[in-house]
């Protein structure tokens, strides 16, 4: 089982630093030295998480036949209502009859979560599954915040997994409900604990990517192309030196788009592959961390479009 296909979306407006500084008491130059990021996009107004996820289905979608899909999934931690989820609208939209539909929730793992999951559903079924990740933050962050204000920004990520000429190898799934308190929504607004979500992906995201390469026969400098979440551009760089991945290639979006939550490994791996980043052969390793605490790990052998159906 591996990836045959990738989409994206973005929401048209683009936000840069200088509209977020102020409100935030900085400066645009703090923001890029703190986090490398440049500009964000958000929903626009009556756009929602089922419409960016939808549009990044469709994308991913096309050249396929919905009506071979077994499994919708989505990961969300802003989805719209409690109810229906998320995957049923996608569902509906995309005209993926019978399709099961289901929404996690492991925060900025999920995407990579649901790839393990999809995995498993396409062997045993033998159909296609759809992983669809989708987040607007900017509906809950609070400007005034500098730790979190200027990070963030919305948009929708997806994959289908199924029969490959290449594909996953393994996957790493962790979490520590111990660290519950460092990424958290009160009262309607985003908080997060900065240092102490450092502290615990450099802490606790090597040793899981390393056990899984190590688990496949692999060692790290055999990796060719890292996609991390995209939290933040220096902290991204500190964990691919802490866990070995000098020699990969590390790809980021985040300097154009900010962290888009769940959807942050979906949104880069698909730039990645429309990019021609990921050339055939390559061994990519993938790496979800977020609230919970949770951890999400993928190690896969790249397949070139040509052979991916």
């Amino acid at each position: 089982m591996g990836i045959l296909a990738t989409g994206s979306y973005l929401p048209k407006e683009e936000v840069g630093n200088e509209e977020l500084a102020a409100g935030a008491g900085v400066t645009p130059e703090w923001i890029v030295r703190k986090t490398r990021i440049s500009t964000r996009r958000f929903a626009a107004s009556g756009e929602t998480t089922a419409d960016l996820a939808v549009r990044a289905a469709q994308q991913a979608m096309e050249g396929l036949d919905p009506g071979d899909l077994g499994h919708v999934i989505v990961s969300t931690s802003t989805a719209d209502t409690p109810q229906p989820p998320v995957s049923a609208l996608v569902q509906h939209a995309i005209s993926a009859p019978g399709a099961a539909c289901f929404d996690v929730n492991a925060v900025c793992s999920g995407f990579v979560y649901g790839l393990a999951l999809a995995r498993e559903l396409a062997a045993e079924s033998g159909r296609l599954a759809l992983v669809v990740a989708a987040d607007v933050y900017s509906r809950i962050l609070d400007f005034s915040d500098r730790r979190t204000a200027v990070l963030f920004g919305d948009g929708a990520g997806a994959a289908v997994v199924g029969p490959a000429a290449a594909g996953f190898l393994g996957f790493e799934l962790t979490s520590d409900g111990s660290g519950h308190g460092l990424i958290r929504v009160e009262d309607g607004l985003f908080r997060m604990e900065g240092r102490r979500v450092r502290d615990f992906v450099l802490e606790k995201v090597p040793p899981a990517l390393g056990a899984l390469v190590a688990r496949t026969g692999h060692d790290m400098g055999d990796v060719d192309v890292f996609i991390p979440h995209q939290a933040n551009g220096v902290l991204v760089a500190e964990l691919a030196e802490r866990a070995g991945l000098a020699g990969a290639r590390l790809h980021r979006t985040l300097e154009r788009y900010g962290n888009v939550g769940s959807a942050s490994v979906a949104v880069t791996l698909d730039d990645a592959h429309r990019s021609g980043v990921l050339k055939q052969g390559d061994l990519v390793l993938l790496a979800g961390f977020g609230g919970g605490m949770s951890i999400g790990a993928g190690l896969l052998r790249w397949a070139a479009p040509e052979e991916k159906r």
